[in-house]
């Protein structure tokens, strides 16, 4: 596996994963808003995404160069450490149970120290989402807050988790 920056033609690709209501706010809280999801609607969002700064969008590619997986790191500015945050989590339904999450998690995080100097990863999973959870955790990140998400969905109480990278691993 190896990541790539995220292209157009990823987006119905990734669009088509999402295949209930309830599986797009696991995967984008209430950033999205759109079911069913079209691969033109996420590019729209996106282009507003990068244009507000400090969004990275990513694609996982298996060793044929087929689209397994993706998800986006965000810099976390104004923040005294060098942080990042991962979101839109998500792998090919077909790919999923294989180790490929914990892998795409795994690559994004060398990413994520290669090219931001990240000595912390953060992300958010809802508390509804098992098995996400624990892919996280299985790579290491740990709980740090919980809190409640008001969606037109529900109110989902969601776990902020954090990895630290290098000599901020060591320490804890």
């Amino acid at each position: 596996m190896k990541l790539r920056d995220f292209r157009k033609e990823d987006a119905p690709i990734i669009a088509g994963w999402i295949r209930s209501e309830e599986e797009l706010y696991k995967w984008s809280a209430d950033r999205i808003n759109r079911y069913p999801l079209t691969g033109d609607f996420l590019l729209e969002k996106y282009k507003e995404f990068v244009e507000a700064g400090c969004f990275y969008p990513l694609t996982a590619v298996n060793e044929e160069g087929r689209v397994i997986g993706h998800f986006f790191i965000r810099r976390l500015e104004g923040r005294e450490d060098c942080s990042v945050r991962f979101g839109f989590v998500i792998l090919n339904p077909e790919q999923r149970g294989k180790g490929f999450g914990k892998e795409m998690i795994r690559e994004g995080i060398r990413y994520a120290v290669d090219h931001f100097s990240a000595s912390r990863v953060e992300l958010g999973v809802f508390e509804n989402n098992e098995s996400a959870r624990h892919c996280y955790e299985a790579v290491g990140f740990r709980a740090y807050k919980q809190r409640e998400c008001e969606m037109s969905i529900g109110t989902w109480n969601c776990i902020d988790m954090e990895l630290f990278t290098g000599k901020e691993a060591a320490g804890q």
